[in-house]
């Protein structure tokens, strides 16, 4: 049962049990006269008396005094606020990051937090604020923009939509044909060795065993050690062809900043090579720093030191993987390839410096737009 309107103070706030249960315990009291039957509900005394009790839970609440740790528990408000967003200013909020555009593309910064699609548990997602985002930028008559690749969902960066439906099919058959360069920014936890190299390993998807049972993507090699000699195993029909080029750009003893090329586009590749292939984990992937469990990733004491994070409050820290940079050929003869580009958000930025990496000078301020804790 939907919770009346007027137990809401704000847009983005619902009715929840407490305010449910208070107007249930009010209209179920026995009525002790006709004057009590026909007295109606007074809906401001509910609407002032929900609010006291929001204010009252927010003043137990003990704000953090560490700078870090606030932006942590910002980053944590962010998904769920933009699932609470009205799709008007979610879309107002990404024509303002556009990175492109021509009578073709239009390209944006994806911010963090955001599904690209729908699916169980999304209330919200680009592909349903497209024809409001179109219209903001061509006017009422604008048809639907269409999208033309993916990016998970805790991903920010480079996203390119099309205008017209051949266009969008025209850039898809370039991502699948391998013709896109596409280069990503990721911070790790651990300094892969070597500082350079190419991870080709076919990845397949698995039921991981353990307290919850849950499919994840992850390694299919074709080859095994055995007494010091490599043998080549039969792999599985099911297994991708996975290839990811991967270089550190900036290195401590506990971190790394990498650039990643993935020569293919299988789900989850960038994630599943670092982390069960070069023992790298993204921080804040806390999906595939385990195999077997789903919980929040363990950090060490260097890094949680450096962070300024406790390790209960690891499971808020964002994961810091970012579509850096798209190279388009050209979609038309006579036309030049489009060298697409979005600096990291400001988030990306401060747990680089906190954790004493380096960054190229170019974007050394990070993306203010992209790294807003929401649409306001």
């Amino acid at each position: 049962m939907a919770a009346p309107s007027y137990c809401a103070p704000g847009l983005w706030v619902r009715g929840s049990g407490q305010c449910l249960g208070s107007l249930f315990t009010l209209v179920s009291k026995p009525l002790c006269s006709a004057a009590a039957a026909s007295r109606p509900v007074d809906a401001q005394r509910l609407a002032e008396r929900f609010r006291a009790q929001k204010e009252k839970q927010k003043a137990k609440e003990q704000v953090p005094t560490n700078p870090v740790q606030r932006r942590v528990r910002e980053l944590a408000r962010f998904t769920e606020q933009l699932q609470r967003v009205h799709p008007n200013v979610l879309a107002k909020a990404l024509s303002r990051g556009i990175v492109h555009q021509d009578k073709d593309l239009v390209v944006i910064n994806k911010p963090y937090g955001l599904p690209v699609h729908g699916g169980p548990g999304v209330q919200l997602c680009i592909s349903d604020v497209l024809p409001i985002l179109a219209k903001i930028l061509h006017g009422h008559k604008a048809e639907p923009l269409h999208l033309c690749h993916r990016l998970d969902k805790e991903t920010t960066g480079v996203m390119v939509l099309a205008w017209e439906k051949e266009v969008a099919r025209q850039v898809q058959e370039l991502f699948r044909t391998r013709q896109v360069t596409k280069k990503y920014w990721a911070i790790t936890v651990r300094v892969p060795v070597p500082s350079a190299g190419v991870v080709d390993i076919p990845i397949i998807e698995k039921e991981a065993q353990g307290q919850q049972q849950h499919h994840k993507m992850t390694l299919s090699p074709s080859y095994r050690v055995d007494n010091g000699k490599l043998v080549r195993v039969r792999t599985s029909r099911k297994a991708h062809l996975a290839v990811t080029q991967y270089q550190v750009l900036s290195s401590s003893l506990s971190s790394a900043l990498l650039e990643l090329q993935p020569v293919t586009g299988i789900k989850h590749q960038l994630r599943v090579h670092l982390s069960f292939g070069l023992d790298c984990p993204i921080l804040g992937d806390h999906k595939y720093s385990d195999w077997n469990r789903l919980a929040p990733q363990k950090l060490s004491v260097g890094v949680l030191k450096k962070l300024g994070l406790p390790q209960s409050k690891a499971r808020h820290i964002p994961m810091h993987l970012h579509a850096r940079q798209l190279v388009l050929p050209a979609l038309q003869s006579g036309k030049e390839e489009l060298n697409l580009v979005c600096k990291p958000p400001r988030y990306f930025v401060h747990s680089l410096r906190r954790l004493g990496l380096e960054m190229p000078s170019q974007d050394q301020d990070g993306d203010e737009e992209a790294s807003q804790p929401g649409p306001q």
